[in-house]
């Protein structure tokens, strides 16, 4: 295969040798299209090489233009949150606002050190390039006048493009993994330079430059200084876009808005549509049938729908809405409609994957954002606005079948009860080997909320945190041994989702010699019978893993009982029988609320010896209570007395009331 390179393939890449020193460069009236409407007076001072008094002119008219419309930011209307003041207060003295993981934030010198890492977390250093502290430093200029923010934001600006040029490097070297394996220069380049950061630079920069270019300390030589940067930037993502996925995503959301913002750039055009056509490309490529986005995590599924209809806007608000088909935009409705069935009444999503917990009223605005795109929409409208408009989706349970996510639900409010299970294809980078997992919201509460995603990528002790959160065993499914599944290829065998009898059939390939099958049954609304059957020539001890959320649980061992000891109406019983002898294990639980932010939590695994051929069955019956003292008698065992492709049959009886429960896989 060929190895790509990344390389510097211009003149005008060179960059200045000192930071507050700005060059008036003249490569920016070549970079122009100086025919452009409004640039007459620049054409005029260049054609007589007047350079100082081009650069002035170009100023003017940037000062004044008003042809370009910005979805992100009103400038009549700028807010700033106390914790952006102390971001912009903060990198005055180059401590700088990098992760949220990271906090208190770093302070990387008075002679900044761009090549700091403090702790060998890849996304620290990744993240520090995104400069993720310029737009509150401009925000909090424009709101206070204080020429101390902008003056420290072109020091600062200047002083990166100074200590990061753009060296050659092959392509592999901004994959890697792990810190040990980089080297030198190509250690910064990789961290400075990696594409999905240059592509955050050219859409924060849009930004940036509304809000600065009013200082004084934007001077017609800075305007030049910064011209010739971004155009490297977005030249630079023209010959390295990703390969896949979110990456290159956002990566082409953020040439449309370089394409749109700077449409005097004669690449502007090619920047713009370069962006516009891969994502109608990718929009067909990376969304299922069903709406979900193929690395099958719910919080870049979010990320995907923002980054499709934030290109869709700047191109809209600017007069290119109609290079986006209808059926792009179908597909955006198909994904919120997916996005609204697996997420609970409070807007969280689950923390399937890498996705992360979010912020409730953070993710209802999203419905806000949405409605503008569709203010038909009745569903999108109800949602945007807590119930009071509009109608719920005009369904309850949902399957979305090439996603592999199924929703059991009895309602959208808080006191609902609503399971969500994953159980589809392999997915992309971010997803977790975790088929059949589910998380269970009752009555307020997520009683199973899955593990998350702790961090991200960097050295050995790092990767050792990653790694114990994407251990399978670590999540509400069935392993062999501990060990990790070997595949993550769901079938999806039954699927009904009505009735007082609704179920799901679903079965993975887990190991060489080891299948898995899961049949979820929920039962008049009220309660969930869970049968997992491990079926193969494979030995060893099957384990049956469950994950509750934080808090008081009693465990019984000697009847296979879990009971919550929560002092509210949302509490959980939850007992496990098989045909074999089980023995019940506490063992380490964890789970992620935010990155680099873990709560222990009750964890246990059920586990049976397999020592031949035959099947291991279970049966787990999870009854939700609003007592966490008066919980159900619960009884269970199979009526069929070995495993039948063609689905199970059990009994269960849950306080004297008897149900057979029965799966007919055609």
């Amino acid at each position: 295969m060929k190895t790509l390179k990344y390389i510097i393939a211009i003149l005008f890449l060179t960059v200045p040798f000192w930071a507050n020193s700005q060059e008036l460069r003249k490569e920016v009236f070549e970079m122009l299209d100086l025919n452009y409407p409004g640039l007459e007076q620049v054409k005029a001072a260049c054609d007589k090489q007047e350079w100082e008094k081009a650069s002035s002119a170009l100023l003017d008219y940037y000062r004044n233009r008003t042809s370009i419309k910005h979805p992100d930011i009103d400038l009549n209307n700028i807010k700033i949150t106390a914790e952006e003041q102390k971001w912009a207060d903060d990198a005055l003295e180059h401590t700088f606002f990098v992760h949220k993981g990271y906090q208190p934030s770093y302070n990387y010198g008075k002679d900044i050190n761009w090549e700091y890492w403090p702790v060998q977390d890849n996304e620290l250093r990744w993240q520090l390039h995104r400069h993720k502290w310029f737009t509150p430093m401009g925000k909090a200029y424009r709101l206070s006048g204080d020429e101390k923010y902008a003056k420290e934001w072109v020091y600062q600006y200047m002083d990166w493009i100074k200590k990061n040029p753009l060296v050659e490097v092959e392509k592999e070297v901004f994959d890697k993994g792990s810190a040990g394996e980089i080297r030198a220069v190509e250690d910064n380049v990789r961290f400075a330079w990696r594409p999905l950061e240059v592509s955050n630079r050219l859409q924060d920069q849009t930004i940036q430059f509304l809000l600065y270019q009013i200082s004084p300390s934007f001077t017609p030589e800075f305007l030049t200084e910064f011209l010739v940067n971004y155009h490297r930037h977005a030249q630079y993502i023209m010959g390295n876009y990703s390969e896949q996925g979110n990456h290159l995503l956002f990566e082409a959301q953020r040439m449309v808005y370089a394409g749109t913002f700077f449409p005097e750039f004669k690449e502007a055009s090619v920047w713009r549509q370069s962006g516009i056509d891969i994502l109608n490309r990718e929009v067909k490529k990376q969304v299922y049938s069903d709406g979900g986005q193929y690395e099958l995590d719910p919080h870049y599924h979010l990320a995907s729908i923002n980054i499709f209809l934030k290109a869709l806007r700047m191109a809209g608000m600017n007069g290119f809405r109609n290079e986006f088909p209808k059926e792009y935009v179908d597909i955006m409705e198909r994904m919120i409609e997916f996005y609204a069935n697996i997420c609970f009444p409070d807007y969280s999503n689950p923390c399937f994957s890498d996705a992360k917990l979010g912020d409730p009223e953070e993710e209802r605005r999203n419905y806000e954002e949405w409605a503008k795109v569709f203010p038909d929409n009745e569903w999108i409208k109800y949602y945007a606005t807590n119930g009071t408009e509009g109608k719920p989706l005009p369904y309850l349970s949902h399957g979305s079948l090439a996603s592999g996510f199924f929703t059991f639900r009895t309602g959208w409010e808080n006191d609902a009860l609503v399971m969500v299970v994953k159980a589809g294809p392999k997915g992309e980078w971010h997803c977790q080997p975790d088929n059949g997992t589910f998380e269970l919201w009752f009555n307020g509460r997520n009683l199973f909320p899955d593990s998350g995603a702790y961090v991200y990528a960097g050295d050995e002790e790092v990767m050792k945190l990653r790694n114990w959160f994407r251990q399978t065993q670590v999540h509400n499914t069935l392993t062999l041994d501990g060990r990790t599944i070997d595949t993550t290829e769901s079938v999806t065998k039954l699927w009904k989702p009505e009735g007082n009898v609704q179920i799901l059939v679903t079965e993975n390939p887990h190991y060489e010699g080891l299948k898995h099958r899961r049949t979820v049954f929920f039962v008049d609304g009220s309660y969930f019978v869970i049968v997992d059957e491990a079926v193969g020539d494979e030995k060893g001890t099957v384990n049956l893993n469950y994950q509750l959320c934080e808090g008081n649980v009693r465990i019984d061992s000697k009847n296979n009982i879990l009971t919550t000891d929560f002092n509210d109406e949302s509490n959980v019983k939850l007992q496990c029988f098989s045909d074999h002898e089980i023995s019940l294990r506490e063992k380490e639980g964890w789970r992620s609320v935010a990155y680099r932010k873990r709560v222990p939590r009750t964890a246990v695994a059920f586990d049976v010896e397999k020592n031949d051929a035959n099947p291991i069955r279970y049966i787990t019956v999870i009854t939700p209570s609003k007592s966490n003292t008066a919980y159900p008698d619960i009884k269970a065992k199979f009526v069929n007395k070995a495993f039948n492709e063609n689905g199970v049959k059990v009994k269960v009886t849950v306080n004297g009331k008897t149900k057979v429960l029965e799966s007919k896989i055609k």
